[in-house]
């Protein structure tokens, strides 16, 4: 069995491989200071960026867990992931609301996707 680790610190990996499957770490957006849209479409751009490194793409998503710091967020990060996520290629998707680490994060996501 082996267990490939991307990007480690001491905390977490950023992408962690194993038998086929590619686990991403938390994913947030590049500016905490934009609105939902802005945050999501940077979040989700980190997220293929991490995929692609993986060895994975977003047309191979198996699960996507969403925290929404509140569920008003819901409709517009709905719109962005709409248009992110390839037709006919949805993942298994779960979205909480959820308590952020930093008060000025809206949305954080969580993929585990297979290797392409």
């Amino acid at each position: 069995m082996t267990i490939e680790r991307l990007q480690t610190g001491a905390r977490m990996s950023r992408i962690v491989k194993h038998n086929g499957t590619v686990y991403l770490c938390g994913q947030v957006c590049a500016d905490p200071e934009k609105g939902i849209a802005e945050q999501t479409q940077t979040m989700l751009d980190k997220v293929e960026t991490l995929l692609i490194e993986a060895g994975s793409s977003k047309e191979h998503m198996l699960s996507a867990t969403l925290y929404l710091k509140s569920m008003e967020y819901f409709a517009d990060m709905n719109a962005v992931w709409d248009a992110w996520v390839p037709e006919g290629h949805a993942p298994a998707r779960a979205c909480v609301e959820a308590k952020m680490a930093r008060d000025a994060l809206l949305v954080e996501i969580s993929v585990v996707a297979a290797v392409k």
